[in-house]
């Protein structure tokens, strides 16, 4: 299996479509019922799907059970990250460390190996996310005027303890995108191996959209209670046109994916995908009116370099 350029533009369109849905959820005022809507739109459009394109191979029905259940573990994990820290910090760690733990799991469960360059375009990709993505600094510091001089008291003690809090949460933000990082790696090994399992990804991919969408919903609109279901009700009404754009997005982008990792090597394909990082940071220049720094041009030209690097390999 080898990386051609005609699987890099492919799984560089699936980024593209990738950061969309993901840009629509970060432009959203209520980011897990965005994400709620788009996967049980998914799973609403791959119904006609599976009719047309049929099951998947007997043998790959394990691999889809197995990445239903570890999508949980991802839901779950993703709600705590959003809750503890803003997307820019959580999103970045996860989708730019998950391409290294990929290529090592790739190793022992695929028996897949990286040439050196394929491990600096992998490395390189990685970097360039987290250059691109992590926010430059850290919790608000405590402002010197509230400990010194005639502010000190009470109005320290409150900056102080807010320093505090905002530190602890910024920990507890980037461990559970960490440990989510771990699962992306390990869903997209499993989906992978069931891909190929298959016989047809896109036949995978539209049954596991199937199965996948509903279990983030019913956490999120349990954990919500009855007291919140009219709002959910309005919200819908509201946002399922988007919600359908980004659910086919989602889908064509994953789509991609797991088709281009039954041609060319997954972690390569699992790198390129995270330049998804690079075209959201676009379209929020773009549509969102953010501001490309200079760190940021380091990143992209990190990413570029990377996949530059994944090609020669």
């Amino acid at each position: 299996m080898t990386l051609t350029w005609p699987i890099v533009l492919v799984v560089l369109f699936g980024a593209l479509l990738h950061a969309s849905w993901n840009a629509l959820v970060k432009s959203s005022t209520d980011k897990a019922l965005d994400t709620v809507l788009i996967h049980s739109v998914g799973s609403v459009i791959a119904v006609p799907l599976v009719l047309w394109l049929g099951w998947p191979n007997v043998e790959s029905w394990p691999y889809i059970l197995i990445s239903v259940t570890i999508h949980i573990a991802y839901y779950l994990l993703l709600t705590g990250a959003y809750k503890n820290g803003d997307l820019g910090l959580t999103y970045p760690l996860m989708r730019g460390t998950a391409p290294l733990l990929v290529a090592l799991m790739s190793v022992a469960a695929l028996g897949e190996h990286l040439t050196s360059m394929g491990w600096l375009g992998v490395v390189g990709v990685s970097m360039g996310v987290l250059l691109l993505g992590l926010p430059s600094s850290g919790p608000t510091p405590v402002r010197a005027d509230f400990v010194e001089g005639p502010a000190t008291g009470t109005r320290a003690a409150e900056a102080i303890a807010a320093y505090a809090t905002a530190s602890r949460l910024r920990k507890k933000a980037i461990t559970f995108a960490l440990a989510n990082a771990v699962i992306i790696a390990l869903y997209t090994v499993v989906d992978a191996k069931g891909a190929r399992a298959s016989g047809n990804a896109l036949q995978y991919v539209a049954t596991l959209f199937l199965l996948d969408g509903w279990p983030f919903a019913f956490i999120v609109l349990w954990r919500r209670g009855r007291a919140a279901q009219p709002y959910i009700r309005a919200y819908a009404q509201k946002r399922w046109p988007l919600a359908l754009g980004g659910a086919l997005a989602s889908l064509g982008s994953y789509g991609i994916a797991l088709w281009a990792m039954t041609q060319a090597p997954v972690a390569t394909v699992a790198a390129l995908r995270e330049t998804s990082v690079l075209f959201a940071a676009l379209l929020g220049v773009w549509l969102l009116k953010e501001s490309f720094t200079r760190r940021r041009v380091v990143g992209t030209l990190t990413i570029v370099a990377g996949v530059m690097a994944l090609r020669m390999s």
